[in-house]
């Protein structure tokens, strides 16, 4: 006969595994809600500040959101990179020949709006294979391999460009064969309350919810986490390492293509400076909103967030009337900011959680 032996009046110890977790804390481990806190601060911050000069409006709302959409694009892409162990410093070039492939092709040489898109996504695929292959075969890191791919990219964009047309900024393109169709898809605007929405917004969020449903509810999610968290032991379980990471750095590269095509397509025309800076935007973006730099940790949630919070910066501090000298001085402040929330509000809850 078994004999349950007690300690008087004291009930036997819960299996922690077996405890019940408050819902709440579950969503404050979460990695995006640094940025979804920091968000909501910015806003109220410019709701405060600015709110009466158009921030609030239908329009001033427009602004930041379609600023917001098109970095969004790059910073989705960026983190789900970034969360698999790598960087890509290239996907500002990218955009850049991208953007001058559609119009040059297309105003130059005459080819339909649609075949030069396709051409220029083909291109994007191509770096973005290149990257991953180099990156994968030599052992370099993935900071020098796309950083030299910037250089690369954007020198021969610029030499290309002024070779065949002799400038570095070209128009025209809203009277090439096929514009009004790729108009509808990239650049058309919805009219909401009197103001007019960008449709990159609603590329931005498709984009965002696909990267999530990936993430979230696919093997080739739990993939993207173990290579970027230890790529030795996804290896040894039988993760196809290069495949993801070649993968990753071309979904990099194409939302460059498709953010350029929509840049492109709503101004009709390019420039092969367009894309300067927009790789660092696109990883303060996904920091901001809870990626690791070491890899392994984060959500392409976070980074429409940090995206968020980027575009109502960058629109909040025109609509509040600042001086243009104090731009970068004041972004870098909030952006700042925004990380010392994330910081703060991830710290809380993993104490949380212990």
């Amino acid at each position: 006969m078994a004999v349950t032996e007690e300690v008087a009046g004291q009930r036997p110890a819960a299996d922690e595994r077996l405890a019940r977790v408050n819902p709440l804390r579950r969503l404050m481990v979460r990695p995006e809600m640094g940025a979804v806190s920091g968000s909501i601060v910015v806003w109220v911050f410019f709701a405060i500040f600015a709110g009466d000069r158009g921030f609030l409006s239908a329009r001033g709302t427009a602004n930041y959101l379609q600023v917001a959409a098109e970095l969004g694009i790059l910073a989705v892409a960026v983190a789900l990179l970034m969360i698999g162990g790598e960087f890509d410093l290239s996907v500002g070039s990218v955009l850049g020949a991208c953007g001058m492939i559609i119009v040059v092709l297309s105003v130059e040489y005459g080819w339909n709006i649609w075949a030069a898109i396709a051409a220029s996504l083909l291109f994007a695929i191509a770096v973005g294979i290149i990257n991953g292959y180099i990156v994968l075969t030599t052992g370099l890191p993935s900071f020098i391999v796309t950083l030299a791919m910037l250089f690369i990219v954007r020198g021969a964009t610029i030499g290309l460009t002024r070779q065949i047309t002799g400038r570095t900024q070209l128009g025209g393109l809203g009277n090439v064969p096929g514009y009004e169709t790729a108009k509808a898809v990239f650049a058309s605007r919805l009219k909401i309350a009197g103001a007019e929405f960008s449709i990159s917004i609603l590329w931005w969020l498709a984009i965002a919810a696909l990267a999530t449903w990936i993430l979230l509810r696919t093997p080739f999610g739990n993939w993207i986490t173990g290579v970027g968290g230890n790529v030795q032991a996804a290896r040894n379980i039988g993760v196809p390492v290069i495949r993801v990471k070649i993968l990753l750095f071309i979904g990099t590269a194409v939302s460059g293509w498709l953010v350029a095509t929509i840049q492109a397509v709503t101004f009709t025309n390019s420039d092969v400076l367009r894309g300067n800076f927009r790789e660092f935007y696109a990883i303060v973006a996904a920091v901001i909103g809870g990626t690791l730099l070491t890899g392994g940790y984060g959500s392409a949630i976070g980074a429409v967030f940090g995206a968020l919070i980027f575009g109502m910066v960058q629109q909040g501090i025109v609509f509040m009337g600042v001086d243009a000298d104090w731009f970068q001085a004041v972004l870098g402040a909030m952006l700042l900011a925004a990380v010392l929330i994330n910081r703060f509000v991830r710290n809380r809850a993993m104490e949380v959680r212990r």
